[in-house]
């Protein structure tokens, strides 16, 4: 099974795409763990990766693609994976499928977490996260035990400066824009299945199970 999680900032992926490759055995996929993971092992597209991001910048998406590529071939693949912060764009949605047509596989499901402005905004704006080990918390939903430390770590929490609600709009409005030949992309190919990701987290989750399970 090979599934791509796509929804907009707050919706979830992060969470969705780990309790659902535990849930079903998949690899978990997540472009910035490779990126991040290439950076600390000091590989060569990581050195190149780091070069980018030492001056503020973007690593270009044919370097991400690379990292990608490399990922593939890892064995654990075989069992199937779920595709966690990528493609992000039309552009790398083509790319996608090149990689995984020379591999000779496709995706099977994509899953769009569709959630409401309201709901959003009310997680990102209410988002810790830990200054050490990244770790996300939320004011409400989930606090930590012991208010502003990190429950795994001890470390410090903080909110991120974008995360307002004038920022935080900004982005949904951003994100729509961006998405929306994206997911006519996969509509065309009659992969896509849009799903409300306004309910709890274990809702959602056994929504998306069902769904991967009739494929």
């Amino acid at each position: 099974m090979r599934i791509i999680l796509l929804g907009p900032p707050g919706a979830g992926k992060g969470t969705q795409s780990k309790d659902l490759a535990q849930r079903l055995d998949l690899s978990h996929i997540s472009t910035g763990d490779i990126l991040r993971q290439n950076v600390k092992a000091g590989t060569e597209l990581g050195k190149e990766a780091k070069g980018y991001m030492d001056k503020g910048l973007l690593v270009p998406d044919a370097l991400v693609a690379s990292m990608l590529k490399d990922r593939f071939e890892q064995p654990d693949i075989k069992k199937g994976f779920i595709l966690d912060g990528y493609p992000r764009a039309l552009t790398q949605a083509k790319t996608l499928d090149e990689i995984l047509n020379d591999k000779k596989i496709g995706i099977d499901l994509v899953v769009y977490l569709d959630t409401s402005d309201e709901v959003i905004i009310q997680r990102l704006t209410g988002r810790l996260v830990c200054s050490a080990c990244g770790a996300n918390y939320h004011k409400t939903n989930m606090p930590p035990k012991k208010e502003g430390i990190c429950d795994a770590c001890g470390a410090k929490l903080y909110q991120r400066t974008d995360d307002n609600e004038e920022t935080v709009k900004k982005r949904i409005e951003v994100y729509k824009n961006e998405v929306a030949s994206l997911i006519k992309y996969y509509q065309d190919k009659g992969k896509l299945h849009k799903l409300s990701a306004d309910g709890s987290a274990g809702l959602v989750l056994e929504r998306i199970v069902e769904l991967a399970k009739g494929k």
